[in-house]
């Protein structure tokens, strides 16, 4: 058996070898193109953290790279349709593509998920087929799960585009999530899982050189939408296979709660910033700069102490979950609740503090 392991630890780092290369190979082309052909960020635009024209093709070296390794690396079985996952890796590519290059409108993107998403879904049978207990619920019907699963899709590929916001973030977390599945595939013996989430985090390991401030290359939607899909898929997947059922005692409890905690930083910062946008009456979808790594940024942070800190939030949410499984996941995810409401009351009162040149109790509450 430590034979066996053995060789899977040395699959694994070929795998991730071969995918940082690849990324850290292609992008000095991408930026040779992007300054040859004047493909720069809209540095004009208000959300913009940067002064000068940097180009948001570092996407296509990720895509490019994890394509090629889960090809040529993944082991075929019935634990992951590959087919349908590069299918919708392929579609969202295409898209992410056209916006990074000339925009794309909210309604081509939603659609476009959503093909995406049914794809995996409907066809692939990508699916939550529970909510294990939480809110008292189990077991779903087919067409409830399906949505259910549809919704979690385009909710977290579009969570992973929403923090490509300073330099390193959207990367850092991409390797932070998939790094932990795969730790976590391997634990659980599966082991082409494991395969599929290494080759993403050694594709963004290549990008995130290129990306740590001073950024020289952005993501682009290309590059953040890719992360997002794999990240929740990987989730999905990890939840599925430690379901309790009659036949199957998981090795790992609380999985649900677990996935929320890996992918907590999008989840939480997206649902925060559209719960805002409803109650002053825009639209969740209208831009702005109340995102939590914007927040920070006003504080006096820069982009890598930004990125370092959500990444330490994130990785002490997934050790609280690990530490306390046994709770169950109701408990859990309240848990997990409780921490990012706190830590982001303590950036409401420093700012409130930092405005009013005053670290008076009152800026906890007004």
């Amino acid at each position: 058996m430590t034979d066996i392991l053995h060789s899977y630890y040395a699959y694994y780092l070929v795998i991730i070898t071969f995918s940082v290369l690849i990324t850290f190979l292609a992008i000095p082309s991408i930026l040779h193109v992007a300054r040859a052909r004047h493909l720069y960020d809209d540095v004009g635009h208000f959300r913009k953290q940067h002064d000068h024209g940097i180009p948001r093709l570092g996407g296509i070296a990720i895509f490019v790279s994890f394509t090629i390794t889960s090809l040529l690396f993944s082991m075929t079985d019935k634990s992951l349709p590959i087919n349908y996952l590069l299918t919708a890796c392929i579609i969202l590519f295409a898209m992410g593509l056209k916006d990074d290059l000339s925009g794309v409108n909210s309604r081509t993107k939603f659609f476009i998920q959503f093909i995406v998403a049914s794809i995996l879904v409907l066809a692939g049978d990508i699916r939550l087929t529970s909510m294990y207990g939480v809110f008292s619920i189990h077991d779903l019907p087919y067409w409830p799960s399906a949505i259910l699963s549809i919704l979690t899709i385009i909710l977290i590929v579009n969570a992973f585009n929403l923090i490509d916001g300073i330099d390193g973030l959207a990367a850092t977390t991409g390797i932070v999530t998939n790094g932990c599945f795969a730790a976590l595939f391997v634990y659980i013996h599966q082991y082409q899982l494991a395969a599929v989430s290494l080759a993403m985090v050694g594709a963004i390991f290549g990008f995130l050189k290129f990306n740590i401030t001073p950024a020289k290359i952005f993501m682009g939607d290309t590059g953040s939408l890719l992360i997002g899909l794999i990240s929740v898929v990987m989730a999905i997947k990890f939840i599925e296979l430690n379901k309790v059922t009659v036949t199957n005692t998981p090795e790992i409890f609380s999985a649900p709660a677990l996935a929320v905690a890996i992918l907590i930083g999008p989840i939480f910062d997206t649902l925060r910033v559209f719960i805002l946008r409803i109650s002053t009456g825009v639209s969740p979808f209208t831009a702005d700069r109340n995102h939590i790594h914007h927040r920070m940024l006003r504080l006096g942070f820069n982009h890598l102490q930004t990125t370092l800190i959500l990444a330490g939030l994130n990785i002490a949410c997934i050790a609280m979950v690990l530490m306390f499984q046994d709770l169950g996941n109701s408990a859990l995810l309240g848990m997990i609740l409780l921490v990012c409401l706190i830590f982001n009351w303590t950036i409401t009162f420093l700012l409130r503090s930092k405005e009013r040149e005053s670290l008076a109790f009152r800026n906890f509450f007004i």
